[in-house]
């Protein structure tokens, strides 16, 4: 594994944790109407869709070797 890829890697591992943390906590409360669990439970779990999305685009940026955006201008 390319040592570029580890740092956006461990990010993502560490955002998906938190989001699922924050699942099982919304899912977990007794006196919470389903209504608001499920409403509750939309945002994290498209943050996590949006964080691999995100990891995904980084992996190919590294890979095609640009490193950084910033040459273009």
């Amino acid at each position: 594994m390319d040592k570029r890829i580890t740092a956006p890697l461990i990010i993502t591992i560490l955002l998906i944790a938190y989001y699922l943390f924050w699942l099982l906590g919304c899912y977990m409360m007794p006196d919470m109407p389903v209504a608001a669990k499920l409403i509750g439970g939309i945002f994290p779990i498209s943050f996590i869709g949006v964080s691999l999305f995100i990891l995904g685009e980084r992996i190919k940026e590294i890979n095609s070797g640009e490193e950084d955006d910033l040459d273009k201008y």
